[in-house]
């Protein structure tokens, strides 16, 4: 019997909420396996939560035994949850509009009152909040970049919240300190690094990343922007790709500089950055009377996929003198595959990188970072040396205190979840999980390149796990392309996207680029997805979208 079918066993026996739980009775399947009894046993203990509050649990004295019945129900309805999202027979989405979630469903109510309610309601609120989400760890929800269910990262989020701490100093935070000292080194060496340079900090989220590498980048070129602001300083300019991630123009807005002064660089059919193009826009900006000072690049492209030609662009900012960022949140990943890592050459030549590993290594969310080649320039950037949290006179060494190296102040520990992977999986385990996405994106592809009621948005091959495409309604079909068939396929994937989210069977993404109408965006980064899911995908689109 495997893990999944074992879990299987050990929720066949739920009881409805309010049925005592001492009443329930160890399952007859699961005799004979001991670890099952035990947990059996341990449900037969638990008390009626009808007439149980939260302050009967701790810290309140003697409600150890409460306590542990309560967190057990909890970790009853999570298994129950995750032994179903695995099961290509559940769906991925119990869909309702706002209105309908707002006024209530089956007893299932979002108004709080004034009064506390019982244990017995929270616990079916938890598994209410589940039922009606969306099950993003589910085989085949293609919508987002970050996707998947991974039971060790979910055990070191469990951890990290039970210890409940802060990141901004060894003070109270000594273990996770070291662990994101160990875990940023070890990415840092996969840039190319040496341990003579290299700086990072874990963020929340990728946008967070890019804010500071613009911010890092404008300090490295005007230190006194920081004590006087952006009047002491000339008008900056910005530069990256017409394919590149909104951050980098919000954190433009953000820091002042202005989204007009963003810069966006014309790529090729491929989503592409051309260096060419680079050069003449800084060219250009420089006749304006700007100062050209930083150039993201990207290494996995949001839609596309794509990954600009990093030593390139490296060789431009070299000879003009311009700080290069890459903002590898997607494809950052790749680096773990020696198979994939060659399509980030020349990363290691970036002043800073961005890198998710809540996307394509499957770290539960949030885990972000932002690595930085100048060792000690986070801190210099960002220091203010408050006395309450940074006392110079501490009797360790207070080099470990990372507050003063970032915006926030109080830090979460994102840390533990991608250190305890890493632990289970090591480099091999991410090597294979990354290789079979990127092999469920070729195989999409080969599919859709052979049929001819699907359109691909570009013919060579993918980079990444994107695939993007168009479905053509046999309406279409013999419609030469031009701004009638465009118009009308432009309708075609919102209209099969509200079905299959009123359906709920599988879940994709689509959007507009560029002078392209609506397309799908398939993506992959959930280890569970097997060709399986693909073919069923591909089937549910044309169901839902034949007679369009």
């Amino acid at each position: 019997m495997d893990s999944l079918q074992k879990l299987d066993v050990l929720n066949e026996d739920a009881v409805p909420m309010g049925q005592p739980l001492e009443d329930r009775k160890p399952s007859s399947s699961s005799a004979g396996n001991t670890s099952q009894m035990k947990y059996c046993d341990t449900r037969q203990t638990a008390t009626n939560f009808s007439s149980v509050y939260s302050t009967d649990l701790l810290p309140t004295e003697g409600s150890e035994e409460a306590s542990r019945h309560f967190l057990q129900e909890i970790v009853n309805i999570l298994l129950a949850y995750m032994c179903k999202l695995f099961k290509r027979s559940t769906k991925v989405l119990d869909f309702h509009h706002p209105h309908q979630l707002k006024e209530g469903l089956e007893g299932f109510t979002l108004e709080l009152s004034d009064q506390p309610e019982n244990l017995e309601q929270l616990l079916v609120d938890c598994r209410d909040t589940l039922k009606y989400g969306v099950k993003t760890g589910h085989p085949r929800f293609f919508n987002q970049l970050s996707s998947g269910l991974d039971i060790i990262g979910l055990a070191g989020e469990w951890l990290t919240s039970t210890a409940n701490t802060n990141m901004f100093t060894y003070e109270i935070s000594p273990v996770f300190i070291l662990m994101e000292e160990v875990v940023l080194r070890k990415m840092m060496d996969m840039l190319g690094w040496s341990n003579e340079e290299g700086d990072g900090i874990f963020c929340p989220g990728g946008t967070v990343s890019n804010l500071y590498s613009v911010l890092l980048a404008r300090y490295h070129f005007f230190p006194e922007v920081k004590s006087r602001g952006m009047s002491a300083i000339p008008r900056l300019a910005m530069f990256t790709s017409s394919h590149s991630h909104y951050s980098i123009q919000k954190s433009a807005a953000v820091l002042g500089i202005g989204t007009e002064n963003v810069l966006l660089v014309k790529c090729d059919e491929r989503g592409k950055m051309i260096p060419g193009e680079l050069e003449s826009s800084i060219a250009s900006a420089k006749d304006r009377g700007l100062y050209p000072f930083y150039v993201s690049a990207t290494a996995g492209t949001t839609v596309y996929g794509a990954f600009d030609p990093l030593n390139d662009i490296a060789d431009i900012c070299e000879r003009h003198g311009l700080w290069m960022h890459v903002d590898a949140a997607w494809g950052g990943g790749l680096l773990m595959s020696k198979r994939h890592r060659v399509k980030l050459q020349g990363i290691d030549r970036a002043s800073s990188v961005t890198w998710n590993p809540h996307k394509m290594m499957g770290v539960p969310l949030q885990c972000a970072t932002l690595l930085v080649r100048k060792k000690g320039f986070l801190q210099e950037c960002n220091q203010l040396c408050a006395e309450y949290l940074f006392q110079p006179d501490k009797h360790y060494d207070t080099s470990y205190d990372t507050g003063d190296k970032t915006i926030q102040c109080g830090r979460h520990v994102d840390v533990f979840k991608l250190w305890l992977m890493w632990k289970a999986k090591g480099m091999e385990g991410f090597e294979s999980q990354i290789n079979k996405c990127l092999e469920n994106a070729e195989y999409l592809f080969d599919k859709l390149k052979n049929r001819t009621d699907f359109l691909l948005v570009f013919e060579s091959k993918p980079e990444h796990s994107n695939v993007c495409f168009w479905y053509l309604p046999h309406s279409l079909r013999n419609l030469p392309p031009g701004c009638e068939r465009d118009k009308k396929l432009h309708a075609v994937a919102p209209k099969i996207k509200a079905k299959m989210m009123e359906e709920g069977l599988t879940m994709i993404g689509y959007q507009p680029l560029g002078n392209k109408v609506n397309f799908f965006r398939c993506v992959f980064s959930n280890s569970a997805t097997q060709r399986e899911d693909v073919d069923f995908l591909l089937d549910e689109i044309v169901r839902l979208g034949h007679d369009l």
